[in-house]
């Protein structure tokens, strides 16, 4: 167990720590001679089970506040330090906020320096502790009395936090692993050491299967070796402060409010999508693009908020809202953060991480915010069902690992729902299975109608059939509905085309033997084959029959229709579109760079260029024409 303290400055908070552990925490010699805490410190004393109770020790002086709230996150037990002779203070009542937002729901009282005040004012600073705390986590915590420097009320308070840490016990270590980072240095023949609280998982010495990195600069570590709890370890796990010996990482690479973590836990981003919660106190009401400090996990930054949910958001008020920051940071669904005003001297609100990967564009529409809504409710304890019906291509795995914070054996799953896998993947999605039967239908549906748009075609490529269809759909999902559908015998597939089954061809012994001429013409034409007219004269056959019998070459996928009445053969149509990749390569060509290879018209150019692009081969951008990186048209 991590126990962490709170409390006004000079109110006894590092003596009561020293008392307890021997430690002083204290390390720097400033803060030894001012007698104040500066930095955050770290005390541990062991339990009768082997396990290690440690300490947090947070500097108490309104300055400091962001340095206590990086020490506070992640701490399992709050000991709320009020001096006797002082009272309450400033600090005291911004501290007890800041251990509400954060979610803290275990603590005690410690009235220290009991020594300095009559046994009257310590009941009268009783009572107004309790009528402080009668709305938090400490309205029901017991209230313990110390001199922390004679050791009067120590031995009590002591038996009662092993207590509490036996009860605790460990924290679950199923989880990804991520360490915030809170202190950063270097020992001589070691290199760089990171510490920090581990809030999820478990890392393991000479892990081969892990994949640790530096968020969130995206560094693959390799941790060297380990102390949990200030002791020697094989393993840091999930609720121990932790040092970890860095290898082939420089100390200014890391800095204090970086993440040591599973590659799976964070996709940094400049926008978060969060409940908010002002404080009935805060200075101001929150408007867009108010400015503010935002403090998560052991970072500091700056952000500008957009209320979503309403304009403005009054003092004691909750609402959705999105908190813009100057470079991408990195936090996970659920996480809790703390906010203060523009002059970072008053804590004024905080809340809950919804969504790490937010949206600029559409941020109030009413889908987003019902989806919101659906992240809201599952970690409110009514499960996925109401999320999956704001989701209509369903839920990625990833993204499910990042909710969960864990691996998805964990996740319960409702019996309306749908996992979908694709031979391609090791990935699925877990869609609603409304939602998947409206998907599968989608796809007939645009099917059947680019059918009777385009009769002479054999179908459609999976790639534009997606952006007809559904283009935000993940890669998993899309493969995987499809693949469905051809089990299903529902679809059916024509070399890169899907298409309906019953667009299907069959020829009659005499159109074999004109089909087969008209081939041979198309393919002798090369990259200028004869038009439809002049076929039907060579071969003596009216004009009408020869378009009927090219529209079934099409769809067999032998022959390509250019453009109306000029058959190109599938050899050569393959030919033009290697050659097209070999020039263009990622900047794209010009229809006058591709004329000139080919040494065409620029008509008849611009008509294989457009071909390309109806077929879903290549995309226009101004006067370039570019391969599309997700076409399958002639692999």
């Amino acid at each position: 167990m991590i126990v962490g303290t709170a409390g006004h400055i000079d109110h006894g908070k590092t003596a009561l720590i020293r008392a307890l552990t021997g430690v002083n925490t204290d390390r720097l010699q400033d803060e030894q001679k001012r007698g104040i805490t500066i930095a955050l410190g770290y005390a541990y004393s062991p339990l009768p089970n082997g396990d290690i109770l440690g300490f947090v020790d947070v500097p108490g002086h309104e300055n400091l506040v962001h340095t206590m709230v990086a020490g506070a996150t992640g701490i399992d037990y709050a000991m709320l330090i009020v001096a006797a002779d002082d009272g309450v203070m400033p600090q005291t009542v911004e501290h007890i906020a800041i251990l509400s937002l954060l979610g803290l729901n275990r603590g005690c009282v410690v009235i220290t320096k009991k020594d300095r005040a009559s046994a009257e004012q310590i009941e009268a600073l009783h009572t107004e502790l309790n009528a402080l705390l009668q709305n938090t986590f400490l309205a029901t915590s017991p209230f313990f009395y110390v001199d922390s420097l004679s050791g009067d009320g120590v031995p009590e308070l002591d038996a009662h936090l092993r207590e509490q840490a036996q009860q605790l016990g460990q924290r679950a270590a199923d989880g990804l692993f991520r360490l915030a980072v809170d202190r950063v240095f270097t020992l001589d023949g070691q290199g760089t050491v990171v510490t920090g609280t581990v809030y999820a998982g478990l890392a393991q010495l000479n892990d081969t299967q892990s994949d640790l990195r530096l968020m969130p600069a995206n560094k693959p570590v390799r941790v060297r070796r380990i102390h949990a709890q200030n002791t020697p370890s094989e393993t840091a796990r999930a609720g121990q402060r932790c040092a970890l010996n860095l290898a082939a990482i420089a100390k200014d690479q890391v800095q204090r409010g970086d993440w040591i973590a599973d590659a799976r836990c964070f996709e940094p981003s400049s926008r978060i999508d969060v409940r908010l919660r002002l404080l009935d106190n805060a200075d101001a009401a929150i408007k867009t693009w108010s400015p503010l400090h935002v403090h998560i996990g052991a970072a500091h930054y700056l952000a500008h908020v957009v209320p979503l949910s309403q304009d403005i958001i009054q003092p004691g008020q909750s609402a959705l809202a999105q908190l813009v920051f100057e470079t991408p940071i990195c936090t996970m669904p659920n996480d809790r953060f703390i906010l203060r005003n523009a002059q970072a001297k008053l804590t004024v609100g905080g809340g809950v991480v919804l969504d790490p990967n937010a949206p600029d564009r559409k941020r109030r529409a009413l889908t987003r915010l019902a989806w919101l809504d659906g992240v809201e409710s599952y970690f409110d304890g009514r499960g996925l069902e109401p999320l999956l019906r704001q989701a209509p291509y369903g839920l990625e795995q990833l993204f499910l690992q990042r909710l969960i914070g864990g691996e998805l054996n964990s996740l319960v799953v409702p019996a309306s729902t749908h996992w979908v896998k694709s031979s391609r993947s090791a990935d699925q999605v877990l869609i609603h299975q409304n939602a998947w039967d409206a998907l599968l239908a989608r796809i007939e549906s645009v099917l059947a109608e680019a059918h009777e748009r385009y009769p002479d075609e054999p179908g459609v490529e999976a790639a534009r059939l997606r952006r007809m269809v559904a283009p935000k759909a993940s890669d998993t999902l899309w493969l995987g509905a499809l693949q469905e559908l051809l089990q299903r015998q529902r679809l059916a597939l024509n070399g890169p085309w899907y298409h309906l089954t019953a667009h299907t061809v069959a020829f009659s012994p005499e159109e074999e033997s004109i089909a087969h001429q008209l081939v041979g013409l198309s393919y002798a034409g090369q990259y200028n084959p004869p038009w439809v007219r002049d076929m039907a004269a060579t071969l003596e056959v009216p004009e009408d029959q020869l378009r009927a019998l090219g529209r079934k070459l099409v769809r067999q996928g032998v022959l390509f229709q250019v453009v109306r009445d000029l058959y190109y053969h599938r050899d050569h149509v393959v030919d033009l579109a290697t050659r097209f990749a070999e020039l263009a390569g990622e900047k794209g060509l010009k229809a006058a760079e591709f004329r000139d290879h080919l040494s065409l018209g620029r008509k008849r150019t611009i008509q294989i260029l457009e071909f390309f692009e109806r077929i879903g081969y290549t995309r226009r951008l101004r006067d370039r024409h570019l391969i599309r990186p997700d076409n399958t048209v002639f692999n």
